[in-house]
């Protein structure tokens, strides 16, 4: 593929409170193709709406709503979001003069004299060579940053949460199975003891009857163990105990073709952990900056004015006041290399950001296109699983004839069972991880999804 020098200037114009750095790192991406190259021809160009909505479920609605009111790891990304906002906002203070103040009263002894003092002082560094705004527009940058976390959190639990969902419905399509297997072969078990005692069968189809009777018996407490951890594991995203307790009688959406995606460049805009890695690329590069320009000199500016007196009134006498000001310029002279070692290791956080802006981008490519490859394809699995379950229960159904009328064998009625439970097994895991891989398409696009309390998407490309 052509390479093309990686450009920032679409994500620059949308950091409004940002400057740009002079850090200018050269790097290197596949040039981004039109559309997808797993995509259908027929598919259109505009990024999926609301696809909790899609799957059709109210249920799994329902579910993500409760998630963002009480998932422990979306408090927590909340929590580093407001730490976020905070540093940005103690890093922009230092673009304002300081001002204090201080008042004071001595008694001196003997004699019991008392003396007052009031003073405010003010300091200010000019910022000649753009290092302080360049560290206040990094906290700003930091901020953005983790507010997209925050986004790809919301993201990301929503979609636990659907696949966590799916399956569970699984495990109890699993269980029900099991559960009818048991039944089957409890039948097959008692039709073979009839036949045993009117001397048309072998006290050996007996016992292998039985035997598959124990077998199947297994199978149903190992289904009902996966039932139950799977419920927890939804229940734990829930922020609910987990009890194993949570009603699940849903099914399997009916899923047509994806609707339109977008294309590769528009998930350079639309996923959060793109976005963060791109904003702290700039800010990794403004601080790279910021650590250059502390080996120039600083201006600072400093004023106070202040009075005394024996009694407060006097102290605060604005007439008796003595003010000055004074301007100093500092400049490092010998910091034993601690300024340059500072600027290296900016400039090699500078140049692990691009590296790491770089990974993210392909990675999310590799995403995208691995779900909509397996989308064609789990669709067609998802078909011939279905047609070889039902010649399966087909072909069942006709040796459980064939062994009533004592032309089929036991053995030959264990393996039909056999066959179309597992045929039937299959299918039920194929329509689930149909499901969970639409799921991973809609994160890999970062596709909007509603959430409660709000007519807008919660997840909305560019915000």
């Amino acid at each position: 593929m052509r390479k093309s020098l990686l450009v920032l200037a679409t994500a620059l114009t949308t950091v409004s409170c940002a400057s740009t750095p002079a850090f200018q790192p050269e790097t290197v991406l596949p040039e981004a193709p039109a559309r997808f190259t797993s995509e259908p021809a027929m598919l259109g160009q505009t990024a999926a709406e609301n696809w909790i909505t899609a799957m059709g479920d109210p249920a799994l609605t329902g579910l993500v709503e409760e998630a963002f009111g009480a998932n422990p790891s979306l408090a927590q990304s909340l929590a580093r979001f407001d730490a976020a906002r905070a540093s940005a906002r103690v890093a922009g203070s230092d673009r304002l003069p300081s001002l204090s103040g201080s008042l004071g009263v001595e008694r001196t002894e003997p004699g019991g004299t008392d003396s007052y003092s009031f003073g405010l002082s003010s300091s200010w560094e000019v910022d000649l060579w753009g290092r302080v705004r360049n560290t206040a527009n990094a906290g700003t940058l930091d901020a953005e940053a983790a507010a997209e976390d925050l986004r790809g959190a919301q993201l990301s639990v929503a979609g636990q949460v659907a696949k966590a969902w799916y399956a569970l419905i699984e495990a109890r399509q699993q269980t029900e199975l099991a559960e009818r297997d048991l039944q089957t072969r409890r039948d097959t078990l008692a039709l073979t003891e009839r036949r045993f005692a009117r001397g048309l069968v072998r006290s050996s189809d007996v016992r292998t009857a039985r035997s598959s009777v124990a077998s199947s018996e297994a199978a149903v407490a190992s289904r009902r163990r996966s039932e139950a951890s799977s419920a927890r594991t939804l229940e734990t995203l829930l922020g609910r105990y987990p009890a194993a307790r949570i009603a699940h009688d849903g099914d399997f959406p009916a899923l047509d073709a994806p609707g339109g995606l977008g294309s590769p460049q528009d998930l350079l805009t639309r996923r959060p952990d793109v976005l963060a890695a791109e904003r702290r690329l700039l800010s990794a590069g403004l601080r790279a900056d910021a650590a250059r320009a502390a080996l120039f000199p600083s201006l600072s500016l400093s004023g106070s004015t202040g009075g005394g007196g024996v009694s407060l009134e006097d102290a605060l006498d604005v007439d008796d006041f003595i003010s000055n000001m004074a301007a100093s310029l500092t400049a490092p002279i010998f910091r034993g290399g601690q300024l340059r070692a500072q600027r290296d290791q900016a400039q090699a956080n500078a140049e692990l950001a691009v590296a790491s802006y770089a990974q993210t981008v392909l990675s999310a490519w590799q995403e995208a296109e691995n779900a909509l490859y397996a989308d064609t394809i789990l669709t067609e699995r998802v078909e011939s699983l279905r047609q070889a379950f039902e010649e399966a229960a087909a072909a069942e159904e006709l040796v459980i004839r064939q062994y009533a009328r004592g032309v089929s064998t036991i053995f030959a009625l264990l393996d039909a069972n056999s066959r179309r439970i597992s045929a039937e097994s299959q299918y039920i895991s194929a329509q689930r991880e149909r499901v969970t891989n639409r799921i991973d398409l809609y994160l890999a696009i970062a596709g909007d999804f509603a959430v409660a309390g709000s007519s807008e998407p919660a997840m909305r490309a560019g915000e």
